[in-house]
């Protein structure tokens, strides 16, 4: 039986995400940012919620977990280095650990950065991953707790994932990832492709989401380090990849 997924939107940008197995009848909230939205979500659906999968302890993203699990007795996973910040908290997960939620196996990724906890989770069977605030399309998460070394190892494990990878991300930024991205890569026209088709999209207050790895390894500057014409353009033809990384995140943070 496919999984059956569930995207809609919380707060002013953020994405939640229920996953529904029909043969175990287990689902699985994908980061918690507010009660009304999933519980309309619970609604629509009718799938009760068993789990929830956090990816890390920003508020917009745990804000419902404790009325959640009040109302289901739901399960909380989250990353084990940020166990004391996720709340109501019953089982920590870091990298490489599998479990078993919705009949599928489910990889953890170690993907610091954006916090220094971060993870994101791979769902082995399915090939699809919920990347939390590491990976967006076209973008990558700020660098609060982490350096960019942390998060360019992030991006690399990301990258290296199948390329049909479907990726679910925290919120909708794509519109503004694109303005920023044709600034560093202006020649690339499969990201002049996207970012039309990413104007149109928002034109129509349709969602970007979710993107795959091959999509965002041919389009997104973050994961392309190592072209040769972003190189270029940066006047870093001969830099290595993390002087790489961290210039196109520092010109991100003043774009």
């Amino acid at each position: 039986m496919v999984l059956q997924i569930d995207q809609f939107t919380c707060r002013s940008d953020n994405y939640c995400v229920l996953v529904h197995d029909p043969e175990s009848d287990e689902t699985a909230i994908i980061d918690a940012p507010d009660e009304g939205p999933i519980l309309a979500a619970v609604e629509r659906t009718g799938w009760t919620p068993t789990h929830i999968l956090t990816t890390h302890h920003h508020g917009d993203h745990v804000a419902a977990n404790e009325a959640l699990k009040a109302r289901y007795g739901l399960k909380i996973v989250g990353p084990r280095a940020e166990a004391a910040k996720i709340p109501g908290i019953d089982e920590t997960v870091s990298g490489d650990d599998v479990f078993r939620v919705c009949g599928e196996d489910v990889r953890v990724i170690d993907t610091p950065g954006h916090t220094a906890g971060h993870i994101v989770y791979f769902l082995t069977g399915s090939k699809v991953l919920f990347a939390g605030d590491t990976l967006f399309s076209l973008g990558c998460g700020r660098l609060f707790e982490g350096s960019a070394a942390d998060m360019y190892g992030s991006l690399t494990r990301l990258r290296a994932l199948p390329a049909e990878t479907s990726v679910y991300c925290g919120h909708e930024y794509t519109k503004a990832n694109a303005d920023f991205a044709l600034s560093v890569d202006p020649e690339n026209d499969a990201l002049k492709a996207r970012a039309a088709e990413v104007a149109e999209l928002r034109a129509a207050e349709r969602p970007t989401l979710p993107t795959t790895i091959a999509r965002e390894i041919d389009t997104n500057p973050f994961l392309r380090w190592d072209d040769k014409a972003i190189r270029t353009h940066l006047g870093m033809a001969d830099a290595d990849d993390v002087a790489v990384f961290a210039e196109i995140r520092k010109r991100k943070d003043r774009f």
